[in-house]
């Protein structure tokens, strides 16, 4: 009979392969190292992608994309009144236009942010937070991609000049990119005295609208006057509604837009009227184009929004009204354009 040998009390038991039990809890020590190690950096890349996800959230609210269709409105309708005299459109010269319109939107939206965050005036609003007052981007950055966006709205510009050989609208394309910038900019700027209104309606209005027609008829007929009236009413409306909501904020701020000065009431009055001219024009239009009264489908968007606009008292509502009534301006301005065009 065989005796078993026993063994020190100080060696540990071999496993059945061989090995020592303190060798495997050693191994599964650093697997678990290994573990927590790979699962810090996946934690730490997640991070990283929902910061890097945050931070184009936030330039893409930065561009203020709702306010895009009232770049777009003008050069669409002046596209319809240019194909009135003549059906010779060149494509190039209408995508050049819309794009000055639309680099010189987001140019503003983007200058904006900067000189009314270095300001402090966005300290008091309530909507979505801004860049340059948040903090999230410093001033900086957020000044050089306005410019890089200006030079984006020249660059188009100085094609059209050069297609064109029209060299004075080298003057006009410098006025508004200043207009563009002294809006919000500068020592004195003047959308802090009550005249952001009439920058709108010139601007984004009449010049925009004309302007195309003329890059691509070689004149300003009367529908495109008209039509720049009407759009340039619907971007004021769309600015009055921005501005109703922050009254409150823009005094604070000592920010004297025409809604601080004329009071909530009148400037509910006021958004009405402006609406009002731009149907006002398309009854006229009406009588001259037979597509022309099938614009006033629009009405489906700003009507709901002026009962919005009578009765609204929450930032959330004036912001739906601000919405509904760009986009009405985005149909109306594609509408009118094609029934003028075809």
């Amino acid at each position: 009979m065989s005796k078993t040998k026993k063994r020190p009390s100080g060696h540990p038991a071999r496993t059945a392969d061989g090995g020592r039990p303190g060798r495997t809890v050693s191994d599964s020590g650093r697997q678990n190292a290994g573990s927590r190690g790979r699962n810090a950096g996946r934690s730490g890349a997640t991070k990283k992608t929902g910061k890097s996800r945050s931070a184009v959230r936030a330039w893409i609210s930065g561009a203020r994309l709702r306010t895009l269709p009232l770049s777009i409105a003008p050069v669409a309708l002046g596209t319809g009144a240019a194909m009135v005299p003549t059906e010779d459109i060149s494509k190039l010269r209408v995508l050049l236009c819309l794009l000055v319109a639309v680099f010189l939107q987001i140019g503003v939206n983007y200058a904006n942010d900067y000189s009314d965050g270095v300001r402090g005036t966005d300290a008091f609003r309530v909507g979505p937070p801004r860049l340059t007052g948040s903090g999230a981007v410093r001033p900086r950055t957020v000044l050089i991609v306005a410019l890089t966006f200006f030079a984006l709205a020249a660059v188009s510009g100085l094609v059209v000049v050069v297609l064109t050989g029209y060299w004075w609208l080298l003057a006009v394309g410098v006025v508004a990119i200043l207009a563009g910038w002294f809006y919000t900019g500068g020592k004195h700027p003047y959308g802090y005295y009550a005249l952001g209104e009439l920058f709108v309606f010139v601007f984004f209005g009449l010049v925009a609208t004309a302007g195309t027609t003329f890059i691509l008829a070689g004149e300003v007929n009367t529908e495109s006057w008209l039509g720049g009236i009407a759009i340039g009413a619907l971007a004021c409306a769309v600015l009055m509604a921005n501005n109703i909501r922050d009254i409150e904020q823009d005094k604070l701020a000592k920010k004297r837009t025409l809604s601080v000065l004329i009071g909530r009431t009148a400037s509910r009055v006021v958004y009405v009227v402006w609406l009002v001219i731009a149907y006002a024009v398309l009854a006229f239009l009406s009588l001259l184009y037979p597509k022309a009264p099938l614009v006033f489908f629009t009405l489906l968007l700003s009507a709901p929004a002026t009962v919005i606009m009578l009765t609204a008292k929450t930032p959330k509502e004036f912001i739906l009204v601000l919405q509904l009534t760009s986009f009405c301006a985005l149909a109306y301005g594609v509408g009118l354009g094609l029934a003028l065009g075809y």
